[in-house]
């Protein structure tokens, strides 16, 4: 009898200690992906974008090129706004059309949109306070939970980033507000240069 109580909680050490090296796998991981996107420069992707209001649910999709000083979205669907351009500048904002540009005015730190959702997101990315990280999907997928240090889980503004374990490419991000998803990310051909 003692001698199965020993396997068993050898076995049980062994399960925790395995369960551990994942979660510091995934920490490591995160890590260097944070160093990449900080010294990253620019970086391009093709998005799909749910924005969830509550009572009304838009989808656009969009090319994103993304350079140190601007932010460039521009629709590809729906087939009403294809065509339409959004250059961000920091907190300024700008629509074109067809060689026209229009000013959207200055953006609300508290206000997140369709358009600021994805330098949002990249933010995140590079100095987001981490809140926990993991590997799915067999390890192809490093998710990573940002929020704020002082707020309790389902409270405030929060970040889910879902990461390529091998390339680092940013596959897809949530923005959550107050524990409901408002935004939904999904990144392909994602490039960083």
């Amino acid at each position: 009898m003692r001698r199965r109580l020993i396997c068993v909680l050898m076995t049980t050490l062994l399960l925790a200690g395995c369960g551990r090296a994942e979660v510091d796998k995934g920490e490591e991981l995160a890590l260097a992906i944070r160093g990449e996107y900080l010294a990253m420069d620019r970086c391009a992707a093709q998005a799909s974008i749910t924005a969830d209001y509550g009572q009304r649910v838009y989808q656009y999709e969009m090319a994103v090129t993304v350079t140190e000083s601007e932010t460039t979205l521009s629709l590809t669907a729906p087939e009403t706004v294809a065509g339409l351009t959004a250059r961000l500048e920091g907190e300024e904002g700008l629509l074109e059309f067809d060689g026209v540009s229009v000013e959207t005015g200055p953006m609300d730190e508290n206000g997140l949109t369709p358009a600021s959702a994805v330098p949002a997101l990249l933010e995140a990315a590079r100095s987001g306070y981490i809140t926990a990280c993991a590997l799915e999907e067999d390890g192809a997928l490093l998710r990573v939970d940002c929020g704020s240090p002082e707020g309790a889980p389902g409270s405030g503004t929060e970040t889910a980033l879902w990461f390529d374990a091998s390339t680092h490419a940013l596959a897809k991000g949530e923005i959550s507000v107050d524990g409901f998803r408002v935004i939904l990310c999904e990144f392909s051909e994602f490039t960083a240069g």
